[in-house]
């Protein structure tokens, strides 16, 4: 289960690669754009700020997201819905993805799909985070494989659910699109202010969620308990700051332009 209070701990943090990726979409007057993994819907209100004409969806799997984004003042629709069963209606000219398709083994066909499905100069811009060898993930999966929690998180934690963008570039450009590809190591400076390591509260917004839902409340206070240890050892503070690396994958994917469409920019 999601929970909206822990997701928006590091608010800031979490809001920049967004801000990033967006910044590359070149698309000046879309009709519509929808946000999928929408979450608490923060991010997705600036999107109708840049694009005030259009028509602005955020979807995500999770109802009690939706219920938050929902309460939001402003102008957004928001849906819950499978991303792996959403299917772009022909005026959406952006589709977005942010720190999402990581959680969805088949996204790469996902990503496929979609872009066949823009239209002519449609946009598909997507972020997934690349720290799966990072200190905090190798600890994750250090104390999940101990006992006794190894035989309930068997297929719960995976080692690398995604491609670099060297590996999405080639798999879009082979698919007809334009890509802009990169990626960026963000040094996150986590205040170390109350008595949990930083890094711990930050993957309980994430990475944590699915072992959370798979361990009762003693073996999740245990386990908790195991990796903090482990993340105070790779993730010493220094003069209050704990910091936190982190890597993410980006790409920015556009369609071939139509004859009469020529008002977008397209990826540099």
């Amino acid at each position: 289960m999601w929970d909206p209070d822990v997701y928006r701990r590091f608010g800031a943090e979490r809001s920049r690669p967004f801000d990033d990726l967006v910044g590359r979409i070149g698309a000046r007057t879309p009709r519509a754009v929808v946000d999928l993994g929408c979450g608490s819907g923060e991010l997705t209100a600036g999107l109708g700020r840049r694009w005030p004409g259009s028509r602005i969806v955020g979807v995500d799997s999770s109802a009690e997201m939706i219920r938050a984004a929902r309460a939001r003042p402003g102008r957004c629709a928001y849906e819950v819905g499978d991303l792996r069963d959403f299917v772009p209606a022909p005026d959406v000219d952006v589709l977005i993805s942010n720190a999402a398709l990581q959680w969805v083994p088949e996204h790469r066909e996902l990503l496929l799909r979609w872009i066949a499905g823009l239209p002519p100069g449609g946009w598909l811009a997507m972020q997934v985070p690349g720290n799966f060898d990072a200190p905090s993930h190798r600890a994750l999966r250090e104390v999940a494989g101990r006992a006794p929690y190894a035989p309930r998180l068997a297929g719960v934690v995976r080692a690398d659910p995604v491609d670099d963008p060297s590996g999405y570039a080639a798999m879009l450009s082979a698919a007809g699109a334009a890509v802009d590809a990169w990626e960026t190591t963000y040094v996150h400076l986590l205040p170390d202010d109350d008595g949990d390591p930083p890094v711990l509260r930050w993957m309980e917004g994430t990475a944590l969620r699915p072992i959370r839902a798979a361990l009762d409340d003693a073996a999740w206070s245990s386990f908790r308990a195991h990796l903090a240890a482990e993340l105070a050892v790779a993730y010493p503070p220094r003069d209050g700051l704990v910091a936190f690396p982190f890597r993410r994958v980006f790409v920015v994917a556009r369609t071939p332009s139509a004859p009469n469409r020529t008002t977008d920019k397209e990826p540099s």
